[in-house]
């Protein structure tokens, strides 16, 4: 063994891939073992701020619990196995399935960390174009479809997201969202904490909308309970407030702005005073929340997981936008503006101001005949089609890093549905609730063993910016990138075998693509990124491509992919702070903002007759810990040490009338579905309302997840229908759903 001081030190800055904030990491190895992570002072985005999260890159990168090779199901028991007989255990039961039952007959599931490796990011469109089949599923319909369906009608494309000018703001006003945990969710914002008190500094004001007493609403400078469910019936009345009061004032986008007339006749009949009993909120509370939001200098409407979970999802997260629009404070400093991403952003190539939009609808799901949207359908379909018998049924399942069996409603009733299945593949670095009923299991490497680049984050980032991580260790020898797995399985689909070499079929790939996007040019794109492979091609070509590019030598100056990655130790390449867009930035056929989206208003009517219905006594919401935003976290030691986090928040006075103590069990049960869940009471919960946190529940046997499985917790997720989703999104309800509690002797 080399003595202490003689082992060599070495330094790495990666950007961590765990979370949305993607904070700018210092990693320091010696004797091939992590020995310390921190926040790099230097990164552009974060500038030395990291969460616990990124501290447990080492707990993952050593976890025994992670996958090193392909799984292989035998009788029943995962057998480890060798990668060419993986392989061959797929082409021998996968293609012949497709065969016989059609394309719809294989379905594909993807998760969140997708986003945050851009092997899988970018390749996993490969594998679903090869398969061709329209049963393509995502956590996208768990989480932020309704945000990116908004934000694609009104400006053209799922990730033209307007983002709050943090830096610049004097009033930010956060509904259903914890930023100060999240550090941003479809807004890419590290130390949002310091950037909300540096706005108190200077004067301005942050107020938050929540069923809970967040983080974020404890630093507020003034917290409001709302009912859940209810977010689309308070931003409707602060409209309706707005026409009424004549507060409008659109500002310098007023040229580029189409609907206004219309949203507001659309409004008409939805007063503070008609709301207010089923928002919990006074009508003067939010007549006077509208005037301050009209009045401010520079204001910011943030809404995310708890206005998109609920059966209004799209239709309040179109009113978010609506409300910045008719402030003045769209596309303005210290309102919201659109982050212009180095690469990969579609609002940056083409012709500027125009475009096709977006379309839904495409093709229909087979059962519940939920839209398709962005090129999937919702999760919550996926037991059904698995379940019912007919053409286009689904026999085999291909997931990747995904757990739907707790992140999903009725994950029961999934799981049953998985085992009924002819063959499930999963690519995955865990046996999970979910992958433990695969038949094959491809792992994918180490977050530190393969490079990094965000693809969608840049798009939703606080400030523009250009950062890549290099691997800190190198991969086993035996072991492909995902990206390489991902296209020998598409080579499998098309019936070319698995001993293909994913060299060669991604050059070819290469070579097709740069015939169709540059045409007489391509020779050339193919000749300037030679010796590149893979991701590191594609985000060569992206950056030399986009707005900050060299385009291939014309411009000296411009980015490459060998410029940022040199630029890489010193914390990236900083493009500064967000600038007014609009109208380059609009991808809609008719180049403006669309303020009155058709759907959208018809969608008006449901809220309604919504607001009809009386309130359920006693509802169940999730809540985000910093610490545990993805079921799989929950096996890292650094993470899942401290108190237990899966506990039921609920109110004294609700405690008091139910008979619950604190520390003690109870059922909460929502028709047939329950789960027993340890009690915590908690002023800071609004009364009637109850907190269970998402993707807990590893007490299901043959999961592999020990550290897990020793404090497994209650899976929220099975307390909740399948049945309900937002039906322009797809968008599984997660949050509002009535239940029942009693205690637990």
């Amino acid at each position: 063994m080399v003595p202490n001081s003689q082992q060599t030190e070495t330094v790495h800055h990666r950007v961590c891939p765990l979370c949305e904030a993607c904070c700018g990491l210092e990693i320091k190895v010696s004797d091939g073992r992590v020995t310390s992570i921190r926040g790099h002072a230097e990164d552009v985005l974060s500038r030395g701020y990291i969460c616990p999260k990124a501290v447990a890159l080492k707990d993952l990168h050593e976890d025994p619990d992670r996958l090193r090779t392909p799984l292989i199901k035998r009788n029943g028991i995962f057998e480890a196995a060798t990668w060419e007989a993986a392989f061959a255990e797929i082409e021998r039961r996968l293609p012949a399935i497709r065969a016989a039952h059609g394309r719809d007959a294989v379905a594909v599931a993807v998760g969140n960390p997708s986003a945050h490796k851009i092997g899988l990011l970018t390749y996993f469109g490969k594998l679903a174009r090869a398969l061709g089949t329209k049963n393509v599923f995502s956590a996208s319909t768990l989480d932020q479809m309704p945000k990116q369906l908004a934000s694609g009608w009104m400006f053209g494309h799922w990730l033209s997201v307007a983002l709050p000018d943090i830096t610049h703001t004097n009033f930010l006003l956060v509904l259903g969202a914890n930023p100060v945990v999240s550090n941003g969710s479809m807004w890419t914002v590290p130390d949002f904490r310091g950037k909300a008190r540096a706005l108190q500094a200077r004067g301005g004001k942050m107020v938050v909308i929540d069923p809970r007493r967040t983080e974020t609403a404890a630093l507020a400078d003034a917290h409001h309970f709302i009912r859940p469910n209810s977010d689309v019936f308070l931003l409707a009345a602060m409209v309706q407030t707005m026409f009424a009061e004549n507060l409008v004032q659109l500002g310098p986008v007023a040229p580029w702005v189409d609907g206004v007339d219309a949203v507001q006749a659309a409004v008409g009949s939805f007063t503070p005073e008609v709301v207010a009993p089923r928002c919990g909120i006074p009508a003067q509370t939010i007549r006077e929340l509208t005037r301050t939001l009209a009045s401010a200098n520079r204001a910011a409407v943030y809404a995310r997981i708890g206005t998109c979970t609920q059966e209004f999802g799209t239709t309040a997260s179109w009113l978010v936008d609506v409300l910045n629009t008719l402030t003045g404070n769209l596309d303005q400093q210290g309102g919201v503006r659109f982050a212009k991403s180095a690469a990969f952003a579609t609002n940056t190539t083409g012709k500027p101001g125009i475009g096709k939009g977006v379309t839904t609808g495409r093709h229909h799901a087979r059962i519940s005949s939920a839209p398709e949207v962005y090129g999937e359908l919702p999760m919550t379909c996926l037991a059904e089609e698995i379940e019912n018998q007919g053409v286009g049924q689904i026999r085999a399942l291909v997931t990747v890093a995904t757990n739907p069996v707790l992140s999903s409603p009725d994950g029961p009733r999934l799981s049953k549905a998985l085992e009924s299945l002819d063959f499930m593949l999963s690519l995955d670095i865990y046996v999970n609730e979910t992958t433990r009923h695969a038949d094959v299991i491809l792992p994918g490497l180490s977050p530190l063993e393969e490079l990094h680049f965000d693809v969608a984050f840049p798009q939703l980032s606080w400030r523009n910016h250009a950062r890549y991580s290099a691997p800190v260790f190198p991969a086993p020898v035996d072991h492909p990138p995902e990206w390489q797995t991902l296209l020998k399985l598409a080579a499998i689909v098309q019936g070319q075998g698995p001993y293909q070499d994913a060299l060669v079929l991604d050059d070819a790939q290469f070579a097709q693509d740069a015939d169709r996007l540059f045409g007489a040019h391509a020779p050339a794109v193919i000749a300037a990124t030679q010796g590149l492979h893979g991701p590191q091609r594609a985000i060569d070509v992206a950056l030399r491509t986009g707005p900050y590019g060299d385009q291939f030598g014309r411009k000296m100056d411009g980015l490459n992919l060998e410029k940022v990655m040199q630029a890489s130790a010193a914390g990236g390449i900083d493009l500064g702070e967000l600038q007014a867009r609009i109208p380059e930035m609009l991808r809609t056929p008719s180049g403006k903002v669309e303020l009155a989206p058709p759907a959208l208003l018809q969608d008006l009517q449901r809220v309604t007759q919504a607001l009809q219905a009386p309130a359920a006594d006693l509802v169940i919401i999730g809540r985000r810990d910093v610490r545990t935003n993805n079921s799989w976290m929950h096996n890292l030691p650094t993470l899942a040490k401290g108190p237990f986090r899966c506990t039921a928040l609920v109110h004294p006075t609700d405690a008091s009338r139910l008979g619950l103590t604190d520390g003690a069990m109870a059922e909460l049960r929502n028709g047939s579905r329950c789960v027993q869940a340890q009690v915590r009471v908690s002023d800071e919960m609004m009364p009637g309302v109850v907190s269970l946190p998402h993707g807990w529940g590893h007490d299901l046997p043959g999961a592999r997840l020990r550290v897990a499985a020793e404090r497994p917790g209650a899976n929220l997720n099975a307390l909740l229908s399948d049945a309900l989703r937002d039906p322009l999104s797809g968008n599984a309800v997660l949050g509002g759903v009535p239940i029942t509690m009693r205690a637990l002797n």
